[in-house]
């Protein structure tokens, strides 16, 4: 029963009382006399009738007045449960900004190390205070609804204490919000800050790595080094990255430079599984220059210990086993029947300064090359004679259609070394 309904039951209760009284001032006699409708069923003597239109008056009054105050309490009822509806969906937001600053803030503190998992962390402390203040709410709401049914008014203590209560709860929710966005404003700068240090630091990685890639080591361009193996050792050799595919012709064509007197040594083997000696060019010990295939030898005609730069070539094919041998772009020997018929095998490693006597490895010392070399290339044909002249003279520079002289394809080992040279500087290298 609410205060509306109260007041007209104090109306119900005066007026029976009413015509009570006027029944026990009249209790002697009773009469059965017929009454229009709308007549009044006590009349009033005329002695009383001035008494009692007073106290009709006040009655009246008292009821204005009574009614008057349930309009207001209902209006103040009204407005407290606005400004609760309010308060409650202010909450309501400020949990979904928790929960995704929450949800947020773990992604951050899964991904970055540097932020630590403090149990009194704001958005900790934000989740507390919120469930305390949505538990004073529930209970402001209960007490409401308790003097809704009760039909009591709020006395004005309790009205003063709610407004109180009321806007604390609005400062702290301000208050909390403020400090979540001032946080996720600082993360949002520190995770920022890493980013940016990261992409500097793959920026940096990736372009050395191009650099890398393209043989970018301070050379003019890829091809323009030359690799110095200044020690007879079973330990420094340079080693190409590339293999051979399966071939049935090849040209092998060098720059090499040396000054040992008992024999240069090998300037590059080529070895496959089953055969270390698959493709050796070696001169070591007081015998000639050899050029091995498949561990058939063919003597060449070659001279390269003067200390100074020569060009040189050597072409195969298997039909005969015909090979030939360029100097200096001039033709100084060839033959037949050097392992004819046989194709050579892929998949081996290229050694440049040691022979081979198990694929990469196992090297002889007496063997090694001793001195420079440079722009080894590999066809899967034979050169034409003018094409070997181009090259040597430097009219035609053809890089290998198999193995091309690059700075980015060539690995040193043991103390070898690649420094800048230019082609064809002076025609020859100069040292």
């Amino acid at each position: 029963m609410n205060i509306f309904q109260l007041g007209l039951v104090c109306l119900y209760v005066l007026a029976f009382c009413k015509v009570a009284r006027c029944q026990a001032e009249k209790a002697e006699r009773f009469l059965c006399t017929a009454i229009p409708i709308g007549a009044d069923s006590c009349p009033i003597p005329p002695d009383q009738m001035q008494t009692s239109s007073a106290q009709e008056e006040e009655l009246r009054n008292t009821v204005m007045q009574l009614r008057e105050t349930i309009l207001q309490q209902k209006e103040t009822i009204v407005n407290h449960l606005a400004t609760i509806k309010e308060l409650t969906s202010k909450l309501t937001l400020c949990e979904s900004a928790s929960e995704v600053a929450s949800s947020w803030r773990k992604n951050k503190l899964d991904t970055m190390d540097d932020v630590p998992r403090d149990p009194n962390d704001t958005v900790y402390i934000l989740g507390k205070t919120m469930q305390s203040l949505k538990d004073r709410l529930e209970n402001l709401e209960q007490q409401q609804m308790r003097a809704n049914v009760s039909g009591a008014s709020f006395p004005n203590e309790l009205r003063d204490l709610l407004q109180r209560r009321l806007g604390d709860l609005e400062s702290q929710l301000l208050k909390k919000v403020n400090e979540l966005e001032e946080e996720k404003s600082q993360l949002y700068n520190e995770t920022a800050t890493h980013r940016a240090q990261t992409e500097n630091t793959l920026s940096a990685l990736m372009n050395r790595i191009k650099e890398l890639e393209k043989g970018n080591t301070g050379f003019r361009s890829p091809e323009n080094f030359k690799l110095s193996l200044p020690l007879r050792t079973n330990y420094l050799f340079g080693r190409v990255k590339k293999s051979l595919p399966e071939m049935y012709a090849f040209s092998v064509c060098m720059w090499l430079k040396s000054t040992s007197t008992h024999g240069i040594g090998t300037p590059f083997s080529y070895g496959v599984p089953g055969q270390a000696n698959e493709i050796v060019l070696i001169e070591w010990s007081n015998n000639p220059i050899e050029l091995l295939i498949n561990d058939k030898v063919a003597r060449l005609p070659l001279s390269l210990n003067d200390g100074r730069w020569h060009h040189i070539c050597v072409t195969w094919t298997t039909r005969d086993g015909l090979w030939e041998a360029y100097q200096d772009g001039q033709r100084v020997g060839s033959g037949e029947n050097l392992a004819p018929w046989h194709p050579i095998k892929p998949d081996g490693v290229i050694i440049l300064g040691q022979e081979q006597d198990i694929v990469g490895g196992r090297f002889d010392a007496t063997q090694a090359f001793v001195g420079e070399m440079s722009h080894f290339n590999i066809w899967d044909r034979v050169l034409r004679p003018q094409d070997v002249l181009g090259i040597a003279n430097c009219t035609n520079y053809m890089p290998g259609n198999v193995v091309a002289w690059s700075d980015s394809d060539v690995e040193v080992f043991g103390g070898a070394t690649k420094a800048p040279a230019e082609l064809c500087e002076d025609r020859l290298f100069s040292s």
